[in-house]
């Protein structure tokens, strides 16, 4: 029996050319230099995907305080194609639902996914996530150019420190932090 590893690591100068790589390979879309010198300020919103020690994967949110809400837009999170179902999708949404818990300040968690990206829609669905929205026309060189609108509600800390939440948060890996390097690590069997 093989072990495989599936380990979250920074976005740094050092390796930022390997997540405009991905993304390029990935995501439809193309992404401005603004997005990747945000992304370097992001911290623990931005993460690297690595499967034994190859990129493979990255996922990169930003919080927006629009519309009088806290909210978590993940703004990327992809795999590339022969990685997929392996679940490091699942690894790198936990950790946005552990930095999301942790903080306790959010309303919710949202995304944009374009309308017939099945397999992105049912992802986030078995995580709680619901249609929320159809933007016509979000795409500009993108066939079908309409997005979902997805969304993940969640709650605040109440008066007496809890949190009150609406839909699941909890993290079923196990988890190993390495504070040195500021890497998860993942192992399945």
């Amino acid at each position: 029996m093989t072990r495989s590893s599936i380990e979250l690591g920074d976005v740094t100068p050092h390796n930022i050319k390997q997540l405009k790589k991905l993304n390029t390979v990935v995501f439809p879309v193309s992404y401005n230099d603004k997005f990747y010198v945000d992304v370097l300020e992001a911290g623990e919103l931005a993460k690297l995907a690595y499967y034994n020690d190859i990129v493979v994967g990255a996922v990169c949110c930003r919080i927006d305080t629009t519309e009088n809400q806290r909210r978590l837009y993940i703004m990327t999170l992809g795999c590339l194609s022969p990685y997929r179902r392996l679940g490091i999708g699942t690894v790198m949404f936990e950790h946005i639902l552990d930095y999301v818990k942790n903080d306790g300040n959010f309303d919710s968690i949202f995304l944009h996914v374009q309308v017939n990206n099945d397999g992105a829609i049912e992802f986030y669905k078995k995580f709680g996530f619901e249609i929320v929205d159809t933007k016509e026309h979000y795409y500009k060189r993108i066939e079908p150019a309409d997005a979902h609108v997805l969304q993940k509600a969640l709650g605040r800390i109440n008066s007496h420190g809890n949190i009150s939440l609406h839909g699941n948060l909890s993290s079923s890996s196990s988890t190993n932090m390495n504070s040195r390097s500021k890497t998860r690590q993942y192992t399945f069997v």
